[in-house]
Order: structure tokens, then C-alpha cells, then sequence
């Protein structure tokens, strides 16, 4: 059985915690460990529950992706929060090891994003002339925060802000601009020289707390495992 992932904080109305890189977000046709599942089995034996505990999913991380997920623990709380999702007043930031150096130190991404259902993947489109109906728009502001080398290849590490949540966002629009997340199986397009998990997590997530209004923010510090590590400031 998966250890429980990290607790970050726990209420009776929320529950945030870390997935750790690749456990699912929920459960799939696979079986593999899902926060879902693993955070329920947390709570009844914490709370000595009689049958399944409630848990609201509120939004995923894909499998390989480790960050800051926060759960509901009443059907009240889940609709509040998701409304809070919606308004996009949940504020989330990424971490992003990508390949190549850039000429500016910000910048952002604007373009027209539709999922391929055969292919699973996402077909990334510069403008709304060039972009099928169904596709949506798509906007993320990322800064550069350190530069540094894998096998002897020049690599950024990347705070990205998210304004919008689509499926593979950050993933192939960085790779629409020439800087693929390195360890990114689907739409890398850098050196393979690397077989780790991908180099994304999320590591910061603000959001307002459904009974008492106030503003909480959760972070994760920079990871002190290798590649990661080479960012550290001293």
C-alpha cells in the first residue's frame, strides 16, 4: 500500500496535501494508487470512520506531476470552492525545468489549445484565425529563476502563473516555443538525456477558506533532490 501523501493542512472542511509524482489524481482503468483513494483510506482510519469517507475532488495534476492538491471534506465546501475555481480566484504556480537558455527574463504565452481524443495529446495554435472553433484560449506568464545544465545541456528553471487551467497547458505550450520540460515523454522535443520524472511541479496554491473567508496560502520549497538542487540559492 502507497504511504499517505504529506499533510498540508486539515480542517473540518478542507484537507490539502502533496501528490507525490506519479500517483493519480483519481482513479483510472489502470488500479494505480490515486490521492483519492489514499486520502480516504487516511481519514477513516484517522477518524475511525464506519464505511467510505467523503472526499471531494476539486481539480488534477497529471500522473507524473508532483504539487499542492487541496480536497474537500463536505459536499458545502466542495461547491464553494469549485465556484472559487470557476471565478479563477484560486491562484496556482508551477515550477518548470525546460531546455534552452531565453533572451528575456518574462514573458507570457497567448495561443489556441484543443485536445486530440485520438492521439490524447494537445495541438497547440498560434492564433484564433489558425485554430479549429472548439479550441480554447490560453494564457500563462512565466520568469525565469535560474539557469543550469543536465548531461551538459542548458537548461531554465521557470516559475509559470497559470490563468488558465487546461489539460497539458503548461506542457505544450512551453514546447511551443522551443523550451520542452525536460522529462516530458509526451511533447518533449529536447535532448533525451533524461529519465527521470517530468521536471514540473505545482508549487503554490492560494485560496480562500469556504467558512471563515480567510486567505490561505500553501508553497512548497524547492525540491533538494537532483536536478532540482542545482537552483538552490546559496
Amino acid at each position: 500500500m502507497q504511504d499517505t501523501p504529506k499533510i498540508l493542512f486539515e480542517d473540518n472542511h478542507l484537507l490539502v496535501a502533496v501528490k507525490p509524482a506519479g500517483v493519480l489524481s483519481q482513479s483510472d482503468m489502470t488500479g494505480s494508487p490515486d490521492m483519492l483513494m489514499l486520502l480516504k483510506a487516511y481519514l477513516v482510519e484517522k477518524y475511525n470512520k464506519p464505511g467510505e469517507a467523503y472526499l471531494g475532488l476539486l481539480h488534477r495534476l497529471d500522473r507524473p506531476v508532483r504539487g499542492v492538491m487541496v480536497f474537500a471534506k463536505t459536499s458545502k465546501c466542495a461547491s464553494r470552492i469549485s465556484e472559487q475555481i470557476r471565478s479563477r480566484t484560486v491562484k496556482k504556480k508551477y515550477r518548470a525545468i525546460v531546455y534552452g537558455a531565453f533572451d528575456e527574463e518574462k514573458g507570457e504565452i497567448r495561443s489556441y489549445l484543443l485536445k486530440n481524443s485520438k492521439t490524447n495529446l494537445v495541438d497547440v495554435f498560434d492564433t484564433k484565425e489558425k485554430a479549429p472553433k472548439d479550441a480554447k484560449e490560453c494564457f500563462l506568464e512565466y520568469e525565469v529563476i535560474g539557469q543550469g545544465r543536465i548531461a551538459g545541456v542548458p537548461v531554465s528553471l521557470l516559475s509559470v502563473d497559470l490563468h488558465t487551467g487546461r489539460s497539458h497547458q503548461i506542457r505544450a505550450q512551453l514546447s511551443s516555443i522551443g523550451h520542452p520540460i525536460v522529462g516530458d515523454r509526451k511533447y518533449g522535443k529536447g535532448p533525451n538525456r533524461f529519465s527521470g520524472d517530468i521536471l514540473l511541479e505545482s508549487y503554490h496554491l492560494e485560496v480562500d477558506h469556504p467558512v471563515s473567508h480567510e486567505r490561505m496560502v500553501f508553497e512548497l520549497p524547492l525540491s533538494e533532490e537532483e536536478p532540482w538542487n542545482q537552483f538552490a540559492k546559496e
